[in-house]
């Protein structure tokens, strides 16, 4: 009866050797993605080319104390109170750093809907910020940005046409002093952009072109944008994992011989997020904004620049969302 056992029934003999740890053998040529050219992705806008690196290289520091609540009426309509205590920054011809203490108090008042948003703020020194955003139609969109002070020529205002395209993106600016603008950014394949934008400033008889490439990826973000006001600035972002990220840029300018560089990261844990950087200049800069409870937050800032002597520390904390 043994003998009768069909040998078709029998298992395949088992690998043995190296055929058992190596992979299964892949096509060496791999097929090209194919790249749809008349549905490329649509760029970030022209003035946040360099997003990314701000993000890690330029956090918003300070020096005092610094305590900013925001109460929200509705859904739409919040209120919100700061207080700063610390000290400001007199120019001066000499290489030293004279300081003054200063203190004000700033009420804000926010609308937010989904095609409108208005900001305002008044500070007790008498200056006035007003921000509108208002999307006139799915594609285009008005920007209105307004500074009132009582100094007499201190006083800004600048309106914004922005349109968004299929894969491009273009924006119109006037301001006051005669102050004319547009800029245009195009996407050149999926993870390229080249942009240009163009100024003119007739209170000041000066004009200006600039061009702006952008490239990024999943992991990398790199930039460079050149102007003919003799600025040339570079930048490169490096994302490690999820939570960190490093970043440098590189800025020259050809009219006073200044060139800077700076290296920085951005760490985001569960409950913080670390930043910070340093710069050629011999400046070290770290910003810690850390999450106590569900709309509350405590932010730590420090800034240091040995060759000037400069020291600049703060503390505050944010209440509500």
């Amino acid at each position: 009866m043994g003998s009768s056992v069909s040998h078709a029934a029998a298992p395949p003999p088992t690998a043995v050797g190296l055929a058992v740890a190596l992979p299964p053998k892949q096509d060496e040529k791999a097929e090209p993605k194919n790249v749809d050219w008349l549905n490329l992705p649509c760029p970030v806008p022209f003035e946040e080319i360099q997003r990314e690196a701000s993000m890690s290289l330029k956090p918003e520091l300070f020096e005092g104390l610094k305590f900013d609540f925001t109460k929200g009426l509705n859904q739409r309509f919040s209120l919100s109170h700061s207080i700063f205590m610390g000290s400001m920054e007199l120019p001066s011809q000499s290489s030293d750093t004279f300081k003054v203490p200063t203190a004000h108090y700033e009420f804000g008042a926010n609308f937010l809907d989904p095609k409108l948003m208005l900001v305002g703020r008044v500070l007790t020194d008498g200056r006035l910020n007003a921000r509108v955003k208002c999307d006139l139609t799915d594609n285009l969109t008005l920007k209105i940005n307004a500074q009132l002070t009582n100094e007499p020529h201190f006083s800004q205002g600048m309106f914004n046409f922005d349109y968004k395209g299929t894969d491009y993106r273009t924006q119109f600016q006037i301001g006051n002093n005669a102050f004319y603008g547009a800029n245009y950014i195009q996407s050149i394949s999926p993870h390229l952009s080249l942009g240009t934008e163009i100024f003119w400033l007739g209170h000041q008889r000066k004009s200006g072109i600039g061009f702006a490439a952008r490239y990024n990826t999943d992991k990398i973000v790199a930039t460079g944008q050149v102007a003919s006001t003799g600025t040339v600035a570079l930048s490169y972002v490096q994302k490690v994992s999820e939570k960190v990220s490093l970043a440098s840029d590189f800025m020259y300018n050809h009219l006073t011989q200044d060139v800077t560089s700076s290296f920085g990261y951005d760490y985001i844990l569960r409950q913080c997020r670390l930043r910070g950087k340093l710069d050629s200049n011999g400046v070290v800069a770290a910003f810690l904004e850390e999450r106590l409870n569900m709309g509350v937050n405590f932010i730590l800032s420090a800034e240091v620049d040995h060759r000037k002597k400069d020291y600049k520390f703060g503390f505050g904390m944010t209440v509500g969302e």
